[in-house]
């Protein structure tokens, strides 16, 4: 069996081994990471090889820290990483290049009608009448979006959204409410098969399905790099964050939102920000908690975009895509049954 994991921010880890009797046998760890000293490398091996198939990540990764000599220095990858790319290898996980991608970028539709799409598109690629897909976002109008789970009164001031022209809508996957002002946002979904996160903690996920996106903002300069469980960040500050969904039927919706340009001052208007929830960031201002993309590059948000659709199509084997008449049309009837309705956006009040 063999099992890779890419390390986010980090390098490669390969595992191949073999499962003899219950217990895995013959395991052998390689990759393009660094480790001190050399011998440590057959330490690892040992640790691994003799555990129950059923051991889970964190169990694989306990073994191999506790295998390590004293002073053993691991650079690109950790004991959890070795455990990941384990996991990966007894379920069979394919990885990123195992599957034809498609990128897409379009016309600007309405915010619910993006929310419409990301469930028509996760429901697609889940049932596979859909390949594997990026979709880049483009909106005509500016727009609160709040998560599935938020209480609507204590994250938005209607007063203060209808003032600003922000509409109110409320998405599929968790997580907390994002200020998406109409061209000062960089938004992308990638709707995936279950199988591409097979063997990987849901935590782990986040990362890993984002860890394309950091490649292309380092490619442009900024000093990316992911703070869990969903942020994406700089020494600069917070550039925007992530979520999931997960659908019965095996598909997997991932979208992140990251900050082109933003007005702090509208923020705090527009989103019931308190002072408690900004203390565990170790700041005091809302306007002070994301930077945008545009002052760190310096370039306009559509070379941004070119470069990420670039990385992703470099890294992937990804080819141009678009979305079809009939899911734009499932999409329009969905907006009608459910994300344009007070039923759905007051659902949790």
């Amino acid at each position: 069996m063999h099992g890779e994991y890419k390390v986010p921010g980090g390098k490669l880890v390969v595992v191949d081994l073999e499962v003899d009797n219950g217990r895995i046998a013959d395991f052998h760890l390689a990759g393009d990471f660094f480790l001190e000293p050399d011998d440590a490398l057959a330490d690892i091996d040992a640790a691994v090889t003799g555990l129950p198939v059923e051991t889970d990540a964190a169990g694989i990764a306990a073994a191999v820290r506790g295998a390590l000599p004293d002073g053993a220095q691991l650079l690109g990858f950790t004991p959890e990483s070795v455990g990941t790319a384990v996991r990966r290898a007894l379920v069979t996980a394919p990885g990123w290049r195992d599957f034809e991608w498609e990128v897409v970028h379009e016309k600007a539709v309405s915010p619910a009608m993006n929310l419409a799409l990301d469930e028509v598109l996760t429901t697609r690629v889940g049932d596979g009448r859909r390949k594997p897909t990026l979709r880049i976002w483009e909106w005509n109008e500016s727009a609160v979006v709040i998560g599935s789970f938020q209480s609507y009164r204590n994250e938005v001031d209607p007063e203060g959204a209808a003032r600003h022209g922000f509409d109110v809508v409320r998405r599929i996957s968790g997580g907390g409410a994002m200020l998406m002002a109409a061209g000062s946002i960089v938004t992308y979904s990638l709707y995936v098969p279950a199988a591409l996160v097979a063997g990987l903690t849901f935590a782990d996920s986040y990362a890993f399905l984002d860890d394309w996106a950091l490649q292309a903002l380092r490619s442009l300069g900024v000093d990316a790099v992911y703070q869990p469980l969903n942020d994406i960040a700089s020494p600069a500050g917070k550039i925007g964050g992530a979520a999931q969904k997960r659908l019965a039927n095996g598909g997997v919706l991932h979208h992140a939102t990251l900050s082109y340009d933003m007005d702090g001052q509208v923020m705090t208007e527009v989103l019931r920000i308190g002072r408690e929830k900004l203390s565990d960031k170790g700041t005091v201002s809302a306007a002070k908690r994301v930077d945008p993309l545009r002052s760190q590059t310096g370039l306009p948000r559509e070379a941004i975009i070119e470069r990420f659709m670039q990385t992703f199509s470099t890294l992937y084997g990804a080819e141009p895509g678009y979305i079809t008449e009939e899911e734009y049309a499932e999409a329009e009837a969905l907006v009608e049954e459910k994300f344009s309705t007070d039923a759905w956006l007051h659902r949790v009040p």
